[in-house]
C-alpha cells in the first residue's frame, strides 16, 4: 500500500510539473483575449496560454486589442512577423524573438526599443510612439523603416544600406546623413528642422518629401526618376527640375522662389503642380508656353516662358522715346530709375535733372528675383532742326522712324525719294516720321534722298541711310 501511494505521488508531481513547463503566463487579458480570437488559446482568461500553441508560431497580428502589457510574448520564439500596433503599449521586450524580419509597433506609448539582435529584420515600422532613440545600426538587412511622429532628434541609417523606404517625418531631427543608402527609393523627412539635404547619391530616389523644414538649397539634378517632390513651406529660392524628366507631381508652395524651371519635356504628365505663396515668382519656365495649365495652381498665373532669362521681362520699367533738343528734363518714372550707366550703375539720375549733354541714359527697375531695363538716347542739339543719318524699321523700338526734329517750327514739308528720283512719301511738320515702307511694301536697306522745304522757302537736301 505504501509503495503505490509513493508512485501515485511521484506521477502526480511529474504532471504537475510538466503543465508549468508547458504553460506561458500572460498577465493582460486584452492579449490572451487577442490569442484566445487568433485560435491559440482557449476560454475562459485565466493568464495562461500553452507554451506548445504558441511557440511554433511565425505570425502574429495583436492589431487594436488596447493591450499595455505584451509579457509573454517572449515564449513566441519562432516569430518572424509581428504586429501590436494600435494599442497602449509602453515597452516591448522582443529580446526572445530573434528571428524577427517584421515588427509594426506603431501606435503606441513606447519610448524606447532595442533592436540590436534583430539582424534578420527586414521591416520597422514604429510610427506614433514616443521613442527619443533609435538604434538601427545593426539591422543591415532593413529595407523599409517608418519612425515618424516621435521625439527623435537624430538618426543614423548609415549601416542600412539596403533600405528602399525611409519616413522620418514629425521629428526633430536637425541633420540625415542618406549617402550610403544608394538603392532608397522613397525617402519622407518632412516637418522636422532640417537645414540641408543632400540626395545627390541617390540616384534611385522616385519619391522625395522634405516638407516644412529649413531647406533654402535643393539639387535634384542627380534625380532622374523622381517623380514626387513635395517640398512646401521651405525657404527655397531657386528649384531647377530640368533633369528630372519622370516628375509628374510637385508641390513647393509657401517658400522664397525667385526661379521655378519645369522645362524638363514631362509636362503633359503632370498630375499635381502647385507653387502658390511664392509673392516673388514672377514667371515659371515650362516645356511650351500654350500647353494647357489651367490645372496648375495658382490657377491665375499666366507667365510661362521657355527660357529664365525670359523672366525679366515681367519686371515692369518706363520706356521713354529718344529726345532730340536742345536740352531734356527728366520726367517722372512710374517703374524704374534713372542711370547713367546699365545694370542700375553709374551716376544715379532724378526726375526733374536738366540734361544738357549728349548721352543715353538707361531705366533700371529690380525686384527681389529679377531685373529690366530700357534705355533713350538723348542728343542734344542747338539748332533749328535735326536730321538723322539713319534709321532701322525692325519694330524693335529704337530708331523705327526716319523723322526730323523740328526745333523752332521752322519746317513747311518733306519730301522723300529713293536714289532714282522717285517719290516715295510726302510729311507735314507734325507727321510722326516714315517708317520705311512704299504702298506697304518694305524697302530694302539703301540710301534715300530727302528735301526739306523751310518755312523761309530755302530747302535744304541730304541723304540718310535705310538699315535692316
Amino acid at each position: 500500500m505504501a509503495i503505490k501511494k509513493i508512485k501515485f505521488l511521484i506521477i502526480l508531481s511529474l504532471i504537475c510539473f510538466v503543465g508549468a513547463a508547458q504553460t506561458t503566463t500572460i498577465p493582460d487579458p486584452n492579449f490572451e483575449q487577442a490569442l484566445i480570437d487568433k485560435g491559440l488559446d482557449v476560454a475562459p482568461i485565466d493568464g495562461l496560454v500553452l507554451t506548445s500553441n504558441i511557440n511554433a508560431n511565425v505570425n502574429l497580428d495583436v492589431t487594436g486589442y488596447n493591450i499595455s502589457d505584451l509579457t509573454g510574448i517572449e515564449d513566441f520564439t519562432s516569430l518572424s512577423i509581428l504586429n501590436c500596433s494600435n494599442n497602449q503599449l509602453s515597452t516591448l521586450n522582443i529580446s526572445q524573438n530573434t528571428q524577427l524580419t517584421q515588427l509594426f509597433f506603431s501606435n503606441n506609448q513606447i519610448s524606447n526599443l532595442d533592436i540590436t539582435i534583430h539582424t534578420n529584420l527586414e521591416v520597422l515600422w514604429g510610427f506614433n510612439n514616443q521613442l527619443s532613440t533609435l538604434n538601427t545600426s545593426q539591422n543591415t538587412n532593413l529595407r523599409a523603416l517608418r519612425c515618424e511622429n516621435n521625439n527623435l532628434t537624430s538618426l543614423d541609417i548609415s549601416k542600412n544600406i539596403a533600405l528602399v523606404d525611409l519616413v522620418c517625418e514629425n521629428n526633430q531631427l536637425t541633420s540625415i546623413d542618406i549617402s550610403n543608402n544608394n538603392v532608397l527609393s522613397t525617402f519622407q523627412c518632412g516637418n522636422n528642422l532640417l537645414s540641408n539635404l543632400d540626395v545627390s547619391l541617390n540616384t534611385n530616389l522616385s519619391t522625395l518629401s522634405c516638407e516644412q523644414n529649413l531647406l533654402s538649397l535643393l539639387d535634384v539634378s542627380n534625380n532622374s526618376r523622381l517623380n514626387t517632390l513635395i517640398c512646401f513651406s521651405n525657404q527655397l529660392t531657386v528649384l531647377d527640375l530640368t533633369k528630372n524628366e519622370s516628375l509628374t507631381s510637385l508641390n513647393c508652395s509657401n517658400n522664397q522662389l525667385c526661379d521655378l524651371n519645369v522645362n524638363n519635356g514631362n509636362n503633359n504628365n503632370v498630375v499635381l503642380m502647385n507653387f502658390n505663396l511664392n509673392p516673388d515668382l514672377n514667371c515659371v519656365v515650362v516645356d511650351k508656353v500654350n500647353e494647357d495649365h489651367n490645372y496648375w495652381q495658382p490657377v491665375s498665373f499666366s507667365n510661362y516662358v521657355n527660357a529664365p532669362n525670359a523672366c525679366n521681362n515681367f519686371v515692369l520699367v518706363d520706356v521713354l522715346d529718344d529726345y532730340i533738343g536742345p536740352s531734356y528734363a527728366l520726367p517722372i518714372l512710374t517703374n524704374g530709375n534713372y542711370f547713367t550707366a546699365p545694370g542700375g550703375h553709374g551716376t544715379p539720375l532724378n526726375s526733374g535733372d536738366i540734361i544738357s549733354t549728349s548721352q543715353t541714359i538707361y531705366i533700371y527697375n529690380e525686384t527681389v528675383c529679377h531685373n529690366n531695363e530700357s534705355n533713350f538716347n538723348v542728343l542734344i542739339n542747338n539748332g533749328d532742326y535735326y536730321i538723322p543719318k539713319y534709321f532701322t524699321p525692325n519694330n524693335d523700338g529704337s530708331h523705327d522712324l526716319w523723322k526730323v526734329i523740328d526745333n523752332h517750327n521752322s519746317i513747311n514739308n518733306i519730301t522723300i525719294y529713293n536714289r532714282h528720283g522717285k517719290l516715295l512719301k510726302f510729311l507735314l511738320p507734325n507727321a510722326s516720321g516714315w517708317d520705311g515702307t512704299y504702298n506697304g511694301a518694305l524697302l530694302t536697306s539703301d540710301s534715300y534722298w530727302y528735301i526739306i522745304v523751310l518755312n523761309t522757302g530755302k530747302t535744304v537736301k541730304g541723304y540718310f541711310t535705310l538699315k535692316r
